[in-house]
């Protein structure tokens, strides 16, 4: 019975992971779309030397906000960067471990980043764009405490899946000794 509850409940987790990482890839194309078209019409108009002066500094607000949450969905799809060959070196317990520590110093660090994002907002309140001055710098900095706040969200899946490895493995277990 406990066995078909914890089945459910990890169905429904990856059922949760896999829309969560649909709407970010979506965010992620909707960006790459406007990036690209942003780009292009700057080419194209300082072909025809009507140069656009937000361009640039769209460009790079652009490009920051990709990252963020481009990196927001390789936190879903377990694709940061790793060490993978000095970890396959542990021992099993060890391995589990420093997998749990590891994502414990991510959910930290992205708590942090996260708070102080949203503690600089208030700060850039009166601040704007140069070329944009109607578009507030609050708004371009908000991608840092929304996409840490989207990690969080994804690395405490990874986080859920590691704990449910071990007790996934120790059942299997108690049922083979039975």
């Amino acid at each position: 019975m406990q066995e078909n509850a914890t089945q459910a409940g990890a169905d429904a987790l990856g059922r949760f992971r896999q829309r969560y990482g649909l709407v970010l890839e979506w965010v992620v194309m909707v960006l790459m779309i406007v990036l690209a078209v942003e780009v292009t019409l700057g080419i194209a108009f300082r072909t025809f030397g009507q140069a656009l002066v937000w361009y640039d500094e769209v460009a790079s607000v652009l490009l920051a906000w990709l990252t963020f949450y481009g990196s927001a969905l390789a936190s879903v799809k377990r694709g940061h960067i790793g060490c993978p060959e000095v970890v396959d070196q542990l021992p099993p317990g060890a391995k589990r471990w420093l997998g749990i520590a590891a994502q414990l110093l991510v959910l930290a660090f992205f708590a942090l980043l996260g708070w102080v994002g949203a503690s600089i907002l208030p700060i850039l309140a009166g601040d704007a764009l140069v070329s944009l001055p109607w578009v507030p710098m609050s708004y371009v900095q908000s991608v840092i405490p929304i996409s840490s706040a989207l990690i969080l969200v994804a690395e405490t899946l990874n986080l859920i899946d590691l704990l449910r490895q071990r007790s996934a493995a120790a059942s299997t277990l108690a049922e083979g000794l039975h």
